[in-house]
């Protein structure tokens, strides 16, 4: 399968398993991408808010945070396996941000537009090439992201 906002191909060849993910080798970065049925103004203000977080990805648990919706410099705290530990958002805009947990770069976050289709868009964790195990977990909260913000 093609991803067609990163423009590469699927690296673990399963485009069977799901029509709408897909995983793309980008650099050093596994790009983990499902198609999002709603605005990408919308879908990425979801994907930046620190409250949801547990709704959608598996890995957190809990979240601390005085800023709501992240922005470069954000900081707190994500429960991760019942042990709490700090992150700092390292940068962010509108439609991207990327952090450290713990210290340890971890997982961009971004949304990307289709221009042809504005109500549409692609959502893509990019996951370190060293932690391509992570890469199921990634599928499982986009797909829990994705009927979290096409539901609502």
């Amino acid at each position: 399968m093609r991803d067609a906002a990163a423009g590469g191909r699927d690296v673990l060849g399963d485009s069977d398993r799901d029509s709408e993910t897909a995983v793309v080798r980008e650099g050093t970065t596994l790009a983990v991408g499902r198609d999002i049925d709603a605005p990408p103004e919308r879908t990425a203000t979801a994907l930046r808010d620190t409250r949801r977080w547990p709704d959608w990805s598996p890995s957190v648990g809990g979240v601390e945070s005085t800023d709501r919706y992240v922005e470069s410099g954000t900081t707190g705290r994500v429960r991760v396996a019942d042990a709490w530990v700090p992150f700092r958002v390292t940068a962010a805009t509108r439609l991207r941000w990327d952090w450290r947990v713990a210290g340890v770069p971890a997982t961009g976050h971004r949304v990307d537009r289709y221009p042809e289709d504005p109500g549409r868009c692609r959502v893509v964790i990019e996951v370190p090439l060293v932690a391509a195990p992570y890469v199921p977990v990634c599928r499982r909260a986009l797909d829990k992201f994705a009927a979290l913000v096409e539901g609502g």
